[in-house]
């Protein structure tokens, strides 16, 4: 019977003990600094929306579920200690460093920048919204003493949201220090040279993908192909009427 009830435990209740030991939800910027720190933690999830006033900077492999939470920035910029987000302070939300994460149904928003993937392969995973912030969203860079090509890999269907991309403010870019970035959708890879800006427009452009209606989230290319028929259809009607008028 002993020997039954720890081969019960260890075949039900351990894999559930092990995985709650690397897996820790946050919320706040203390949780999640402390969940950062500590190595025995590989997953982060957010249970509510964060505000920070540091950037959090990641320097191991790291999982991070949003859970569809926000990490907004609400600290200072630059040496004049600004609230405007405009103000260069190298402020990004997230800085992943030389590592490999992924990144989930999450929003960064409030800093200089959302992301920067510094030397690191990062992956999307359902939507990632780097909306509000002052410079872009995105930036795949290398820096002084980094040798790693940053790539940034969309899977099972991920998008990148952005509503406040401008001319100065970019989706994605590539800085002038880097030998170039990496962007992967669906296995599909492109580089992408040093000092190019992308637009959301530029970036589904590259990859041939097709967007949204906003409002329905059903494909643009039903609606043509929808109107094409009906415009088809009510021709043939007017030719029939006018057929029985004469």
């Amino acid at each position: 019977m002993t020997k039954k009830i720890a081969l019960l435990l260890a075949t039900f209740l351990l894999p559930g003990m092990m995985a709650s030991a690397t897996t820790r939800t946050v919320n706040s910027q203390d949780d999640l600094l402390r969940a950062i720190g500590d190595s025995d933690i590989d997953t982060v999830v957010l249970g509510s929306d964060i505000k920070t006033t540091q950037k959090i900077n990641i320097t191991r492999n790291m999982y991070i579920d949003g859970a569809g939470h926000t990490i907004e920035y609400v600290g200072t910029f630059g040496e004049s200690q600004s609230s405007d987000k405009t103000v260069w302070g190298g402020i990004y939300v997230l800085h992943i460093y030389k590592s490999t994460a992924t990144i989930k149904d999450i929003k960064l928003t409030g800093g200089n920048a959302g992301l920067l993937l510094n030397g690191s392969l990062v992956t999307f995973l359902g939507n990632v919204d780097v909306s509000g912030n002052g410079f872009g969203g995105i930036e795949l860079g290398q820096g002084a003493g980094v040798t790693e090509v940053p790539k940034l890999s969309l899977k099972d269907g991920a998008k990148i949201t952005n509503t406040t991309e401008s001319e100065s403010s970019p989706t994605l870019w590539v800085p002038e220090d880097t030998s170039k970035g990496v962007l992967e959708v669906n296995g599909v890879e492109k580089d992408v040279k040093p000092n190019v800006e992308l637009s959301m427009e530029e970036f589904n452009e590259m990859f041939g993908i097709t967007e949204e209606n906003p409002n329905t989230s059903d494909n643009i290319v039903i609606y043509l192909a929808m109107g094409f028929m009906a415009s088809i259809g009510i021709a043939y009607v007017v030719s029939k009427a006018s057929k029985k008028d004469f």
